[in-house]
């Protein structure tokens, strides 16, 4: 009997594969950096064949590493980035690099709906705010900006769409992820091809694959896929789902009760509710992982990711120990600052932002006085403010709940764990004995998918397990109280400036 199941998280910079026994427990991960190019302000960009590559050689890799036969693999499942734009060609190839979430070139459509009214009119079926990073916004660009590529197009696919049609051969659009493209009438749960015509691209109803659920068997690994991941041919594959869900779900989000943020390259921030709550300041309403729920979301490309590209840009100047891994030396800098001693601010806008459309990152407060160390505690904190922001959002919707479920790099690290607990004045919990957890959420819809589980309840119970919360400092949350407030009044205070910003 198969005793294993697979994960694959593509998420905005890193490729991981894991394979985790029934009971939850990583047997190996392998990860694969994946390049981003910039070709212009606010583009962000990504080689589908190099992307699809690297998927296969994490998942050769983690197989080699366990020592697994493939034999034994029940079932895969992938889950990834939400948002973006990964075009199929009618040519059988890839119609143009896959877009980023991180990317803001279609920054001013969202803004000519809103305008125009067309917004406030699809609200009740979107049951979201629109974004510049969506596929909706983004398909309106290509077709004003890329003609010949718009006429191209076969299928629109989200990134794990693409990878799970790359290891099949079926193309499948996952509910999930689709609900939270612009691309769908979330309140119906269907694709709706007046909701596309009223967005000026109708043509799109044709180029979106059918629907499947998140555990919904969705194919078997193609014998070309199994030459390349080492994989066997015939594994089933699940539907998988947006890593947002994933993440959920590895972290139990099981009753509307709790909460949970995610820091990666997009700051999460999430409840679930058996109904979408319009009206609110909640951004965005989507289709949950759990059949009957609804997820709904505060989002920003405004998190951990600033912190890979700060060290990226600062390596040369950090006064890092030399005798331990590069984030616990990161991280033991950052401490050495206390919060009531670094007046450096940032705002975490490197990739968007959630105050101003064309917002920038930056340091402000800096003299010759302040070290690398203050600019790292800055970085720290103005992701934990930015979080914030959103979660005080979702808290307009719904009561403050007793303990907030953390994932995502940031919770890797006990310094930022610890902040995060001082700046939202509650207890942190984290899942233990697992670190991929958008790979171990789409392992759990594998294990479902594969007929081990009945249920996601039944397959949560047997494959998660939760940490011991950290419990927020009170005389440090005044600081940070003092320190968010300003924090918010600067990133205001530059609302006029970057209208004069045009990328």
């Amino acid at each position: 009997m198969a005793q294993y199941v697979m994960g694959v998280d593509n998420g905005g910079t890193v490729i991981k594969a894991a394979l985790f026994r029934l009971d939850g427990t990583e047997a190996a991960v392998a990860s694969r950096h994946t390049p981003v190019s910039s070709p212009r302000p606010g583009y962000q960009e990504r080689d589908m064949e190099e992307v699809w590559q690297k998927n296969c050689a994490c998942i050769r890799q983690v197989l080699e590493q366990s020592g697994v036969s493939p034999q034994e693999v029940a079932a895969l499942a992938v889950c990834g980035h939400g948002k973006g734009l990964y075009l199929w060609g009618k040519d059988g190839k890839p119609a143009r690099p896959g877009i980023a979430s991180t990317d803001n070139r279609a920054w001013s459509y969202p803004l000519r709906w809103r305008e125009s009214g067309v917004f406030d009119r699809l609200y009740p079926q979107l049951c979201q705010q629109q974004l510049a990073c969506q596929p909706s916004a983004l398909l309106a660009w290509i077709k004003e900006h890329e003609p010949e590529v718009y006429q191209n197009i076969q299928w629109v696919f989200s990134i794990k769409d693409y990878i799970r049609f790359r290891l099949t051969g079926t193309a499948l659009s996952e509910r999930t992820d689709l609900s939270g493209s612009g691309l769908m009438d979330v309140s119906r749960a269907q694709v709706d091809p007046a909701l596309l015509e009223a967005l000026g691209i109708g043509e799109a109803a044709n180029w979106i694959p059918p629907l499947c659920g998140s555990f919904d068997p969705c194919g078997q690994v193609t014998g070309e896929a199994a030459r390349l991941t080492g994989l066997c041919p015939g594994t089933p594959v699940a539907g998988g789902m947006f890593d947002i869900d994933a993440c959920a779900v590895a972290m139990d989000i099981t009753s509307p009760d709790q909460l949970c943020t995610i820091t990666g390259t997009w700051s999460i921030n999430e409840f679930i509710s058996p109904r979408p709550k319009l009206g609110t300041q909640v951004s965005m309403n989507s289709l949950y992982a759990l059949p009957g729920y609804y997820l709904l979301e505060e989002c920003s490309p405004t998190s951990a990711g600033n912190l890979e590209w700060v060290l990226e840009q600062l390596s040369g100047s950090l006064k890092l120990p030399q005798d331990q891994p590069l984030y616990d030396s990161v991280n033991q800098l950052a401490a050495s600052i206390a919060p009531e001693d670094c007046q450096v601010y940032y705002l975490p806008f490197l990739y968007g932002s959630n105050a101003h459309p064309l917002a920038k990152a930056c340091f402000l407060g800096l003299t010759s006085y302040h070290t690398s160390a203050h600019m790292l505690r800055a970085v720290f904190e103005g992701v934990a403010f930015s979080h914030r922001v959103h979660i005080d959002r979702l808290l307009t919707a719904r009561t403050t709940p007793a303990i907030v479920r953390m994932a995502g790099g940031a919770a890797n690290s006990p310094v930022w764990v610890q902040m995060f607990a001082d700046v939202l004045n509650l207890p942190i919990q984290r899942v233990s004995g697992a670190r991929e957890l958008g790979a171990l959420g789409s392992a759990i819809a594998a294990a479902v998918a594969a007929g081990l589980y009945p249920d996601y309840t039944r397959a949560i119970q047997a494959m998660v397990r939760v940490s011991e919360p950290v419990q927020p400092d009170p005389a440090a949350h005044a600081v940070y109280q003092k320190k968010f407030e300003l924090y918010q009044a600067l990133s205001a205070a530059l609302d006029p400036v970057w209208d004069r910003f045009t990328v």
